[in-house]
């Protein structure tokens, strides 16, 4: 267990590496100068390295990794759980996705300034979305195949992205204190608070 724990912070030490000598490169020199071999030759590692963590070098500059959601969590949901309620669980696996990007907010920030001066990569970025996006679909038919539910999956998706986008922001307005999880708790609390308030007699 050690051993696997020690193997994957030198993976994620290694890919983050790539990101950050990517975007350095690029802001330095623009997308179309910087080759593999310069990012990879600045990270210390080979080219073929470098391929092991990106398929191209416009998702080194963009920080983007095809992992997913994590295949445990990702079961879990699919089966119903774990707790069997529609949005508990969604905030569950929001909880997942936001892990995933903890550490990665400031090449986060980078990525978007790079984008507004090479627009191509923009698209690639759409790419990548429109991939997790099918995936989250993916997860929504399956888990409604065995818990059925009423809610439409686009609603589902769009929910997901609010509750990331809103755990984000509050993060950040909150000058990056605690972490992402926390913020997360409190988007959920408001959407709760919102739809309860609305079927309130009255309201």
């Amino acid at each position: 267990m050690v051993v696997t724990g020690l193997r994957e912070a030198n993976k994620r030490a290694r890919r983050d590496a790539l990101v950050d000598a990517a975007q350095a490169l690029v802001a330095e020199h623009g997308l179309d100068a910087v080759t593999v071999e310069m990012i990879s030759a600045k990270a210390g590692v080979s080219a073929r390295t470098f391929f092991n963590y990106f398929e191209t070098k416009d998702d080194a500059v963009l920080g983007l990794v095809d992992t997913g959601i994590a295949p445990a969590a990702a079961r879990e949901f699919a089966a119903g759980g774990p707790s069997g309620r529609l949005l508990t669980d969604l905030q569950v696996l929001v909880g997942v996705l936001l892990e995933s990007f903890a550490g990665q907010h400031e090449r986060a920030v980078q990525a978007f300034r790079i984008m507004e001066s090479e627009p191509r990569l923009l698209q690639r970025h759409m790419v990548w979305v429109d991939r997790h996006k099918a995936e989250l679909r993916e997860l929504f038919e399956a888990r409604r195949a065995v818990r059925p539910f009423s809610a439409d999956n686009e609603l589902l998706l769009m929910l997901v992205l609010l509750l990331l986008r809103t755990a984000t922001t509050s993060w950040e307005r909150s000058g990056h204190q605690g972490n992402l999880d926390s913020h997360l708790s409190d988007a959920v609390a408001q959407l709760i608070h919102v739809v309860a308030s609305d079927l309130e007699p009255g309201a």
